[in-house]
């Protein structure tokens, strides 16, 4: 049995419904700190279901759901991500006419402390704590690879800085899960492999990340787990290795028309 010290994320018998349908039936899975654990299954198998509600944005109505040792079965977005959840979205949201620095800087202000009043007088601390977010917003820039797109509105970003800059957004809120939804979507393979890359160094720097993915290969290629949902339930869960020569996976993928 893995210890309970290090798993930062359980479900145990996590359902959803919408009226009548079933989104995820009784799912249970734990993610081990500093790992890389990715999430496979057919459109529609309830996987972007599953990330909402880690991340607030729906309540579970079956099961548990714990992380970093508290209980969050209920519980608000905002204090999911004071909590260390930090997700992107498989439809980048970002705020378009904004530049790069300037949307980091919006997921920082997470970690800060001034107040309003502050703000409103510009009181020496503030500016001060204003030059920091600013600093950082930099680091994680130049941490992504698009540090010389700093002052670029970010609807004139490449579709491939947009993702890095929404992982940079999310990582500027010092997650210790990194959660993102089909990041190497519509990526060429050059793009992806830097994507893998940027992934392991954040592994490596202590944040543990949870992946939805439709590029199987790099979901094979980079997980050190992965677990398959098809139909609102889990199929499968193991190693890469296990997964892929799972019968009920290759079933699935194959009914899914992506084999």
């Amino acid at each position: 049995m893995t210890p309970q010290s290090e798993i930062l994320l359980q479900l145990s018998g996590v359902g959803k419904h919408f009226g009548g349908l079933t989104a995820l039936s009784e799912v249970s899975l734990h993610i081990r700190r500093c790992e890389i654990y990715g999430l496979i299954g057919p459109n529609g198998a309830g996987k972007t279901t599953l990330f909402n509600i880690l991340t607030g944005l729906y309540q579970l109505d079956a099961g548990s759901f714990t992380f970093a040792g508290s209980s969050f079965a209920s519980c608000k977005p905002h204090l999911l991500a004071q909590a260390g959840i930090a997700r992107t979205f498989q439809n980048i949201r970002l705020f378009p006419n904004m530049t790069a620095l300037e949307n980091i800087m919006v997921g920082r202000h997470l970690r800060t402390h001034g107040g309003i009043w502050a703000a409103l007088t510009r009181h020496a601390a503030a500016r001060r704590e204003e030059q920091e977010i600013s600093q950082r917003a930099l680091e994680l820039l130049r941490y992504v690879g698009i540090n010389r797109s700093s002052h670029t509105l970010a609807k004139n970003l490449s579709y491939g800085e947009q993702r890095r800059l929404e992982i940079a957004r999310a990582l500027a809120t010092e997650p210790k899960l990194l959660a993102l939804d089909e990041p190497a979507a519509g990526m060429n393979a050059t793009e992806t492999a830097s994507l893998k890359v940027l992934l392991q160094t954040i592994r490596a720097s202590g944040i543990t990340v949870l992946l939805i993915e439709h590029d199987v290969k790099l979901i094979m290629g980079l997980c050190d787990r992965v677990a398959v949902l098809d139909y609102g339930k889990k199929i499968a869960e193991g190693v890469p290795a296990e997964v892929r020569n799972d019968p009920a996976v290759i079933a699935a993928y194959i009914g899914g028309g992506a084999a």
